[in-house]
């Protein structure tokens, strides 16, 4: 397996990398020495100062392990929404942690640290709903970003416009907010914290 260590703080970066390579994964590369050339990454570890959507499209079927260097939790649950996040670490995490992370992320699964956890069930509604946005909750929180009205939203996505209420309404309750004002500045944040 390939992969490439992207982290904002290099010497953290190269240590893992050591850490990757002691622990039996060989083909190892970081941005501070870039990978030689036909390296394509099955996985990437980055953190909220290097996920950018130029790193997601320049890798587009790489698995993604955010590491999580102390986001906020609006920050980091925007985050989450922004991109397709396959796993999220903790820095402070055991080795053998590490390793069932990588093995379960490699494996199709998801991993969430602890904490990461915490910071998601607190963005549970009050009824239980789940906090899970669905691929088509994206593209309409997508289309709001952009500023369309709902009837704009329903044109763009082949839906009606009492459909796309139902989505906005669905999405306002999984996260826990009441307007779009809300739902726009949760997206903002999760697209700064990315490209910070």
């Amino acid at each position: 397996m390939n992969i490439f260590v992207d982290l904002g703080n290099r010497m953290i970066a190269e240590a893992v990398c050591q850490l990757l390579v002691k622990i039996g994964y060989a083909n190892v590369a970081t941005s501070g020495k870039p990978p030689t050339k036909g390296f394509t990454p099955d996985m990437l570890l980055v953190d909220i100062a290097t996920l950018t959507h130029d790193l997601l499209t320049r890798y587009p079927e790489a698995q993604v392990l955010l590491m999580d260097t102390g986001i906020e939790k609006e920050k980091l649950y925007a985050t989450l929404l922004s991109y397709k996040i396959h796993g999220v670490l903790s820095p402070d995490m055991e080795l053998h942690l590490f390793k069932k992370a990588l093995a379960a992320v490699r494996a199709g699964e998801v991993w969430i640290d602890h904490g990461s956890v915490k910071a998601l069930f607190h963005q549970t509604t009050s009824t239980g709903e789940s906090s899970h946005i669905s691929d088509r909750e994206k593209e309409v929180i997508d289309c709001v970003y952009q500023g369309l009205s709902n009837r704009e939203i329903a044109q763009s996505l082949g839906l009606s416009p009492h459909t796309v209420k139902a989505h906005l309404n669905r999405i306002f309750r999984k996260l826990n907010i009441t307007r779009r004002s809300q739902l726009l500045r949760l997206t903002l944040q999760g697209r700064q914290a990315a490209s910070a």
